[in-house]
């Protein structure tokens, strides 16, 4: 007789998967989640779509409406239990106390491709280092501005914070490897929403990039804007 494992419907949150629930919040306030141990998220715009493997094995689908909220509802609480056990909900408690918190229907969350993400070409590949990401960040942030720029001259490739629409605005520019092609490869800034952490990038000419965190077993694929060059 072939004996099947129980499945664990009772669990605590790791300080990692809810630090990645928290980024997934910022691209999508709503989620759904399916049992296992992988997470997806897309932005509404659907130019952004991250996904992650976690430490955690959830038991079952649930969809989360407003994400933000559930995650301070767990902040709430000082490393709670989440039980769910209860398809319809769960119980977020610690102690004496706790939170019944409903699940929302699945149609009212977007719809996620079933299919593993390809980069079409691999075309500019180099490594963004966490210091590195966060000095381009915090330089975008005090300067105000709007977009980010992967830029190759033939000889080195740098990310540039700046206003691409404004020839005399500030920028901001660190190189981060060499190339013998030349390109403009532009993002939105509000669009690069991950995590402070060091990453393998890769872009495809074909207006998509990946940005891969090993450490954390996270990537992001990001869309580029139509005004972005590649000369072969």
């Amino acid at each position: 007789m072939i004996m099947k494992l129980r499945k664990h419907f009772t669990m605590k949150l790791s300080e990692k998967t809810s630090s990645i629930l928290k980024n997934f919040s910022s691209i999508n306030g709503s989620i759904l989640v399916k049992e296992g141990t992988s997470l997806k998220t897309m932005s509404p715009m659907k130019n952004i779509l991250a996904e992650a493997t976690i430490d955690e094995d959830m038991p079952r689908d649930f969809a989360i409406y407003d994400l933000p909220q559930f995650l301070n509802t767990i902040d709430l609480m000082d490393g709670p239990l989440l039980d769910f056990t209860n398809e319809h909900y769960v119980i977020i408690k610690r102690e004496r106390s706790k939170f019944k918190y409903w699940f929302c229907d699945h149609t009212l969350v977007p719809s996620l491709p079933e299919k593993q993400i390809e980069l079409p070409s691999r075309d500019v590949c180099f490594q963004l280092e966490q210091e590195q990401l966060r000095q381009l960040t915090r330089a975008a942030d005090v300067l105000g501005l709007p977009d980010m720029s992967a830029i190759g001259d033939g000889n080195t490739i740098r990310l540039v914070a700046r206003d691409k629409n404004n020839q005399t605005s500030n920028d901001y520019s660190i190189v981060v490897g060499e190339t013998d092609k030349e390109f403009i490869f532009n993002f939105k800034r509000e669009n690069i929403k991950i995590i402070p952490e060091s990453y393998d990038v890769v872009i495809s000419k074909k207006q998509l990039a990946s940005f891969s965190n090993t450490k954390l077993n996270l990537n992001y694929f990001i869309a580029l804007e139509p005004d972005s060059v590649y000369n072969d």
